[in-house]
């Protein structure tokens, strides 16, 4: 074996070093890789069954003897099968304990969970989905969040945590939106570094996924190919990861599925290396997706066999092989043996792994002292303070899309009729990584461990009307109509009808949305919008709730002449939905979401995104119009805001910062929360720019009549952009800023002037308006170079 010398990198401490001086080839590979205990139910990871035949090798062999040399990870103890997480605890501290005083060098293993809507244990709060964060416009209440998941996994031995996922929404037909946060990579960005901070606060790793360019797939379809070209790559996919690892700290990447222009993310060094460790300085750890290494074989065709994979993987950076070792373990093992593939490599990969571990305070004694005192005796994962935070949250991500007056309903209805396949469903509520639709699906028998009320539940408690009847009228897919004149019937009699409507979160077809779900269409599934329009034409005055994973093309309920009264959307709101939506209904809530994403009109206009050039909008050389039912950032009140004042520094250097103030009044008669959004755009460039962009935002909450001054501190690097020369690059020249309550508001202005100055029609005429007030800021100087230690994040302060 002829090995390469072994890389000056990682820094380690001399315990690791000393540590990894003294292993062996098979104890090395063993701290790379993953062990899947316990994979029963259902497939909950894709192609699982096929994947794991080879590596389970029969029912009778020992876990002692498949960790006779150590083992890197634990996958998934908890989060596989309802286990009761005290009896749970128990056999993993027992475990522990083996590992220390039963292998050669007495290493522990790291153990890792989901945690995207909460730690995906029996028994534990389910918060609502990532699409809901984003919605929320509110990173201080996901931090919060994000700190309470990672104390409950810290006290049940759980050291690393699979999320947030960082996927920037480009397809409303993609089947994983549910699991993102937006379609803007600012607010994507900071929403999720918040969560990162609130989980590393609480000991535990977050892990950012999918690194990179997953969600660009070609027509929305999970781990189809992605065209994008290096700029959309780094200044779309990139820039939220940037954030995450720099103002983050995040200590765990995981590479995804996809290829981008035919290299698999596996196999890359440019991204894994290059950019994520030389560029950015990231020290922390590189796991592969589930199963993701051997699919550089098995999918993807770039390795003759697992142990090429392997080999792909490794000198790409990917430094732990998860959920198991099918590709680490024998398949490299040989090639390493034969010197076809240098031991080095998997040097470089275990250092790291060690390093973690060490940081983790896995390799102190103190953790080797702990383990004999055992696991906490009890840990309550869903307590009230739990429960108080997934309602906040889900109050906040609540969106207001119309109302005609109808709501808030401030004279409680006698008879209320409560109708539609989400109305009393408590699965409806959750996304597809919530523990109750990601694994009890597959026991039906088994109750689901948490309180879980329906929106029709909530609203019986909520409304207090003397009369109420429950229909479902359709199930969330297929074409059965039977349930229409039960429907119909409950409607005519009311004096107001709720209908829920929406989408069943699962995996791989098990679902309307959720991981391997996507959509060909964005029509809501099934027959659910005949049975809203039977609804509305009994002239019962109608609310209708869309519980979804994804913006569905509903233009018709907002806009056509014959529509419900009122429309709001939750994105899958957790187990205190049904509570956040019956208080926003009855007003004891006044709603504040925003929208994350984009709704459409039709399906045709995808993939989309507001970040679009001129000729991205509508416009006379195309006969299409891709403009959306409700823009981004778009949600109502039950009160008004107005904007007034707007200020900005008339220059800054490129590299600087710069201020702009706007005063926001409640011009309404009821206390409200606005989020006030700071938009820009850069009136001449070296490469085409979108016409509106997200530059900060602030929610802020004011009393009837009361007004606040919001001063957003703005790095020009916000307005950074990938160059002709593949450079990120901040340029001198004229920007426009202003304020507004959504994107779209700027958006019809630009293009009408753009427009405009190539007909010679007045802008305003064509516009239709002239739009909010907006300022003029010049950058000046050189072009700056954009850099690591440029500052990222937009500040803002709020003021009476």
């Amino acid at each position: 074996m002829t090995d390469a010398p072994l890389p000056a990198w990682p820094q380690v401490s001399e315990r690791v070093r000393d540590l990894h001086a003294r292993m062996t080839l098979a104890e090395k590979l063993a701290q790379i890789v993953g062990y899947w205990l316990d994979r029963g139910g259902d497939v909950v990871a894709p192609m699982a069954n096929e994947m794991t035949r080879d590596i389970e090798g029969g029912e009778d062999r020992r876990l002692s003897e498949l960790t006779a040399h150590g083992l890197g990870h634990y996958t998934r103890v908890y989060g596989t099968r309802p286990v009761d997480p005290a009896e749970r605890a128990a056999w993993l501290w027992t475990e522990q304990r083996r590992l220390v005083s039963q292998t050669r060098l007495g290493i522990p293993a790291l153990v890792h969970e989901e945690c995207l809507t909460g730690l995906a244990v029996w028994q534990a709060a389910t918060f609502p989905t990532p699409l809901a964060w984003g919605a929320s416009f509110d990173p201080e209440v996901v931090e919060e969040m994000a700190t309470m998941i990672g104390a409950d996994m810290r006290a049940l031995g759980v050291h690393q945590g699979l999320a947030p996922v960082l996927d920037v929404i480009r397809d409303a037909r993609w089947g994983r939106c549910e699991e993102a946060i937006g379609e803007d990579p600012y607010l994507v960005g900071t929403v999720a570094t918040a969560y990162v901070r609130g989980l590393q606060s609480a000991g535990v790793h977050a892990t950012l996924k999918h690194f990179v360019g997953y969600s660009g797939s070609r027509a929305g379809r999970n781990h189809a190919p992605v065209s994008a070209g290096p700029r959309e790559v780094a200044d779309i996919y990139l820039p939220p990861f940037e954030m995450a690892v720099l103002d983050g700290g995040a200590r765990s990447v995981m590479a995804s599925y996809n290829d981008i222009d035919g290299v698999p993310q596996h196999s890359s060094v440019e991204h894994l290396t290059t950019l994520l460790r030389q560029t950015w300085g990231f020290d922390g750890v590189v796991v592969a997706d589930y199963f993701g290494v051997a699919f550089l074989a098995v999918m993807h065709a770039v390795a003759a066999d697992r142990g090429r994979a392997a080999a792909l993987a490794l000198e790409a950076g990917v430094d732990v092989e998860l959920p198991s070792g099918d590709a680490y373990l024998e398949p490299l093992t040989a090639l390493i043996r034969s010197g076809e593939v240098s031991e080095s490599l998997v040097d470089r990969a275990v250092l790291r792994a060690l390093a973690q571990k060490e940081s983790l305070g896995l390799l102190d004694e103190s953790f080797v002292a702990g383990l004999s005192d055992g696991p906490p005796a009890s840990v309550d994962l869903d307590s009230l303070a739990h429960r108080a935070l997934a309602r906040r949250l889900a109050e906040e991500s609540v969106v207001l899309l119309s109302n005609d007056g109808l709501l808030p309903l401030r004279e409680t209805p006698a008879k209320v009729a409560i109708i539609g396949p989400n109305a009393d469903r408590s699965e409806a509520l959750m996304g597809c990584y919530s523990f109750v639709n990601h694994v009890m699906a597959s026991y039906p028998d088994e109750p689901l461990g948490i309180e879980l009320p329906t929106i029709a539940e909530a609203l019986r408690a909520e409304l207090g009307a003397s009369s109420y009847e429950v229909v479902a009228g359709c199930e969330v897919e297929g074409s059965d109509r039977s349930g229409f004149p039960a429907a119909v019937a409950a409607a005519s009699a009311a004096d107001v009808a709720v209908v829920v409507v929406g989408d069943q979160a699962g995996l791989f077809g098990r679902g309307t949305v959720g991981e391997g779900n996507d959509s060909e269409s964005l029509e809501l599934p099934g027959v659910q919008r005949e049975l809203v329009s039977e609804i509305v034409a009994t002239g019962t005055p109608v609310v209708l709730v869309v519980v979804t994973g994804r913006p569905y093309a509903i233009g018709w309920a907002l806009d056509e002449e014959t529509r419900p009264a009122a429309v709001l959307q939750a994105f899958f709101p957790g187990e205190e939905g049904g509570p956040a939506l019956a208080r926003v209904i009855s007003g004891a809530v006044n709603p504040s979401g925003r929208l994350p994403v984009s709704m459409p009109r039709v399906s045709g206009t995808q993939p989309y995104s507001y970040l679009q050039p001129l000729l991205g909008g509508p416009s006379e050389v195309t006969s299409t119009d891709p403009t959306p039912a409700r823009p981004f950032g778009f949600g109502l009140s039950y009160t008004t805001f107005g904007y007034s004042g707007l200020s900005a520094d008339r220059s800054v250097v490129a590299g600087g910062t710069f201020a702009v103030e706007v005063t926001v009044t409640n011009l309404g008669e009821v206390a409200g929360v606005d989020v006030v959004q700071l938009y820009g755009r850069d009136l001449l460039a070296s490469v085409v720019r979108p016409v509106t962009q997200l530059l900060g935002y602030q929610r802020v909450a004011l009393g009837p009549g009361e007004s606040a001054t919001v001063r957003f501190e703005v790095p020009t690097t916000r307005l950074a952009f990938t160059d002709r020369s593949l450079t990120r690059v901040v340029e001198p020249g004229d920007v426009e800023v202003w304020v507004a309550a959504s994107a779209g508001e700027k958006v019809a202005t630009a293009v009408a002037e753009g427009i405009a100055e190539l007909s010679g029609v007045e802008a305003a005429s064509a516009a239709g308006g002239s739009g909010s007030d907006k300022a003029l800021v010049t950058i000046t100087g050189e072009v700056h170079r954009v850099g690591p230690a440029d500052r990222r994040i937009t500040t803002a302060t709020v003021t009476s």
